[in-house]
């Protein structure tokens, strides 16, 4: 019985150590095998040697010997806070930004920065203050394309040596003081006034310059002038409620004539009144 008891406790033994070293096994495995994605790499320091980038697919690791990074190959977004900055033209004003990057080499971005990422976000506004202060305020509201692109190509090649591709940098707002915001609508308006006071008055210099044409045309011809005479005592005629007073010096047949087509107007409002009747 007691060498039975013995066998037994010696089975029971086996079979704890063997189920400890498959669990041992199964946590080494699990440190040693990486499944690294198709935007992403994974930098190997063995024994704190540079083994270089692994990846995409499965990485094996050897557990305590090897320390390793995963480095992201996707495009980043930095939120740049707003900055105050001082224009050229002393104006203050707060301006914010976005800016883009990927990583192009993993090595680099691990060997050359700590953090990469907190380093381009801090790069970033400094270079944002830089290049905005040596601009006036019109230059910046009005030539933002330009500016993103002076930002972009010196964050560019600030990056360069960590790995870094700056892909773009925009400025997505420009907060004026309300002072100035004031100034600059009344200064909308008063160039919305000039403006309608310059159309207006080359309406009038053209209309002068016709009115003058016109009456040159009726000094040499004026025949031209009485037709034009009675063309206007016509559309005076249609309103009854006139009395129209013609001057006997302008001649006996233009009196005649005028006379002849107020009889006529007469005549015929005289018709239409017989003809409502009936």
């Amino acid at each position: 019985m007691a060498a039975a008891g013995e066998g037994i406790g010696e089975l029971l033994f086996y079979a704890i150590a063997m189920l400890f070293g498959i669990l041992v096994l199964l946590v080494i495995l699990a440190y040693s095998i990486r499944i690294m994605r198709e935007y992403e790499r994974l930098v190997v320091f063995r024994l704190g040697r540079l083994i270089g980038a692994k990846g995409p697919g499965i990485v094996l690791v050897i557990p305590i010997i090897d320390r390793v990074q995963s480095v992201d190959l996707r495009i980043h977004v930095v939120d740049v806070p707003k900055q105050r900055v001082i224009t050229r033209d002393n104006v203050e004003v707060s301006v914010d930004a976005v800016v883009y990057y990927r990583v192009f080499d993993p090595i680099k971005a691990v060997m050359t920065i700590r953090n990469y990422h907190y380093g381009v976000a801090m790069l970033a506004q400094t270079t944002l203050r830089d290049v905005l202060g040596q601009v006036d305020l019109d230059e910046l509201l009005s030539k933002r394309e330009e500016l993103n692109k002076r930002i972009q190509k010196i964050l560019d090649e600030l990056t360069d040596p960590w790995g870094i591709k700056v892909t773009a940098v925009t400025i997505k707002e420009v907060v004026l003081p309300e002072g100035l915001v004031r100034a600059m609508a009344k200064q909308a308006e008063a160039e919305r006034w000039r403006r309608a006071k310059v159309i207006e008055a080359e309406g009038e210099r053209q209309a002068a310059k016709i009115m003058a044409e016109a009456a040159h045309i009726y000094e040499e011809h004026p025949v031209a002038l009485r037709l034009r005479e009675l063309h206007t005592l016509v559309e005076i005629a249609k309103e009854r409620t006139l009395i129209v007073f013609y001057p006997s010096t302008a001649g006996s047949e233009v009196s005649s004539l005028a006379a002849a087509i107020a009889s006529a107007l007469k005549l015929g409002e005289k018709l239409r009144e017989a003809g409502s009747r009936t």
